[in-house]
């Protein structure tokens, strides 16, 4: 999708460079708003007309898309070996020796992490190891043979591999049932997005980055009770590492539909949003009667006073159960110490998926919920 955005790669058009999201949940990157949006930004892209001139302090830029998340461990061990056959045959073996390890669990991550993580197995880890290793040995000559092009080829085949290493780790850590799995998957974001802006410093002189995540990732996890509970988050390592040169935003909403499934790797399924409970910020935000609206949580001192008074605040992801929505989707927060502000739409519309399957089509009925009944 980045190759595309930026003009190059082998796609003919946008849904085509959308194809490479196959795994759950995959109509979180396969939906008409990201399709619209990639289109928008190859169009700017392509209307940089002087392409020696973009990136440069003299003006004009390039933008890009970039992924922080570990969910693609085989689709990183792929990435890795494709890279590095096009510039190192031998090295592209060997890697491909040792990410087979993972084929004695038909690439069935779940499966990996329950065996690795009991230790019913020995598990991956010396094996990606020391694909790193190796990676990291070569990276001056591999970096002496073509500028810019062999950095960014380098950037993308290095990241895939620290991404296959964390991912080994975190699949193992996942059923302990405790913060680690979380903390290191927001960890690996961090340090995924530290790298990206010291590469797009080193290839494009100037860089600003905008990190699209789920609330639960990007707000403060220091003012909600994920943080009493010793989590932390993406958005609190970013706070701590910027401090006011970065920008919080969180969205909510009070009603509307979703589309998330019931169940990991189940169906994707349009769903009523239940309206907000009594006592959250999504309540209090309805309340004021006005359907869309942007609140600076900081601007006025008795605004803030009154919204850091801990509430609840729900929380939607790719998974929404309604029937025990208060035990799973909310939690409590301190709002202006959460974020720096808030969009909030009080009726929400399901994003569309690019193929419609039986259960999402099901759920058109609720677009009139109420009254449709």
């Amino acid at each position: 999708m980045n190759r595309y955005v930026q003009g190059a790669g082998n796609d003919s058009d946008a849904i085509e460079a959308l194809g490479g999201f196959k795994r759950f949940p995959q109509w979180m990157w396969r939906n008409t708003d990201v399709l619209d949006f990639i289109g928008w930004l190859r169009n700017w892209n392509d209307s940089v007309e002087d392409h020696h001139r973009k990136g440069r302090h003299d003006g004009g830029f390039v933008t890009g898309f970039y992924g922080l998340d570990l969910y693609s461990l085989n689709a990183s061990m792929s990435a890795v070996i494709h890279s590095l056959q096009e510039i190192d045959p031998p090295t592209a073996k060997r890697v491909a020796d040792h990410y087979g390890c993972f084929d004695h669990y038909d690439s069935d991550t779940q499966r990996y992490g329950l065996l690795a993580g009991q230790g019913m197995t020995k598990g991956c880890r010396e094996q990606v190891m020391a694909v790193l290793t190796e990676l990291h040995g070569k990276r001056e000559s591999y970096l002496g043979r073509d500028g810019v092009r062999a950095r960014d080829e380098f950037f993308n085949a290095d990241q895939n591999a620290r991404l296959v290493h964390d991912a080994e780790e975190y699949y193992r850590t996942m059923f302990r049932h405790d913060v680690s799995s979380w903390n290191l998957r927001d960890r690996h974001m961090m340090q995924t997005l530290l790298l990206l802006m010291q590469h797009l410093k080193q290839t494009q002189l100037r860089a600003k980055v905008v990190v699209w995540a789920h609330n639960s990732h990007l707000g403060n996890a220091a003012a909600t009770s994920m943080g009493a509970r010793g989590e932390f988050n993406i958005g609190q390592l970013v706070r701590d590492h910027f401090a006011d040169e970065a920008l919080s935003v969180g969205f909510s909403t009070h009603h509307g539909t979703v589309t998330a499934a019931s169940d990991w790797n189940g169906p994707a399924e349009r769903k009523h949003v239940r309206n907000a409970l009594p006592e959250s910020y999504e309540q209090l935000f309805h309340e004021t009667g006005i359907p869309n609206f942007w609140l600076d949580c900081h601007a006025d001192p008795e605004v803030a006073a009154m919204l850091r008074k801990t509430r609840i605040e729900r929380a939607i992801g790719v998974i929404y159960r309604p029937d025990t929505e208060r035990q799973s989707h909310y939690f409590r927060s301190s709002l202006p110490d959460q974020f720096d502000g808030i969009l909030h739409y009080d009726s929400t519309r399901a994003v569309e998926p690019l193929e419609h399957s039986v259960e999402w089509v099901a759920g058109e009925v609720e677009e009139t919920y109420p009254s449709g009944l």
